[in-house]
């Protein structure tokens, strides 16, 4: 949607302060480590019985769709395997957490780290344009004919992003995953700044991922009241060092420059599960 500059009168601080969003896939992000001494001390019986479980499990979890599970080999000592997963509820992930523990590979694994949010597409745009109308009208915030407004427009951008907010985990060969806050510091606050200057910094940190669109595809998902940090981002690529270009990039734009705050970075490829098999034997498969 194209910028448009917005009356000072009806964009100021009078404004609701939060910004609508819509949600989607829940997500969970699991990490391990593989017990290597285990897993060579096992006997051939017990890893072959371990390997068939788990293929015949996990195999159906990565085929498309919008529950969808997913397996990385990931590069460094921070994990060796991420599995991801896409469900329409929670506890549907819960399920497939506990499903996967459940199996006989599991003792072979061991929990580094997770990570819960939710697909969160931001509209921040369509917030400050909808909140200016509706008080140009006369109306009062969280009034039943504001409440009536708001729901309606949400209701029509959920149809028309139906498919960004239930996406199947792209087909790509490279992962790059990190969570992120927006800064709540003593001279920089992003939740004390104006809605219509949020606004502006996030259509121009927008503008910076629309040019990297034929190259990855990234997913942002809420984890607000859910996790450690406030989001989730997962870039997906054909070339790795697109991760490092774009995010350099963004790092010069206002809103990261200024307000960004990132954690570890997790990088890997994509596995098929029937690939593990080599990958636990000590052999580097072709990823995906």
């Amino acid at each position: 949607m194209p910028d448009q500059k917005l009356n000072a009168s009806t964009t100021d601080n009078a404004l609701p302060a939060v910004p609508l969003t819509l949600d989607g896939s829940f997500v969970l992000h699991q990490m391990f480590r593989i017990a290597w001494p285990a897993w060579k001390a096992a006997s051939p019986a017990e890893q072959s019985h371990a390997l068939e479980e788990a293929l015949a499990v996990m195999g159906p979890m990565e085929q498309p769709g919008a529950e969808q599970s997913a397996l990385f080999s990931m590069v460094g000592h921070k994990a060796d395997l991420m599995i991801l997963h896409f469900r329409r509820a929670v506890e549907g992930l819960n399920a497939a957490e506990v499903r996967l523990a459940n199996l006989k590979i599991a003792r072979f694994l061991e929990p580094t780290t997770s990570y819960l949010s939710v697909v969160e597409l931001g509209l921040y745009e369509i917030s400050v344009r909808l909140y200016t109308l509706l008080t140009q009208r006369g109306l009062q915030p969280h009034t039943p004919e504001w409440s009536q407004a708001v729901e309606a427009e949400l209701e029509k951008q959920r149809k028309a992003a139906s498919s960004r907010l239930w996406p199947e985990i792209p087909a790509k060969r490279y992962v790059c995953f990190y969570p992120m806050n927006k800064l709540r510091g003593e001279i920089k606050n992003w939740y004390q700044t104006p809605m219509d200057e949020r606004r502006r910094m996030m259509h121009e940190h927008g503008f910076i991922g629309r040019k990297y669109g034929g190259q990855v595809t990234q997913i942002i998902s809420g984890s607000i009241g859910f996790d450690d940090w406030e989001w989730g981002v997962d870039l997906f690529a054909d070339d790795p060092l697109v991760f490092k270009k774009l995010v350099y990039e963004m790092r010069f734009d206002e809103a990261s420059a200024v307000y960004g705050q990132f954690g570890a970075f997790y990088f890997g490829f994509r596995l098929a599960v029937p690939k593990l098999a080599g990958l636990l034997q000590g052999k580097l498969p072709d990823p995906f």
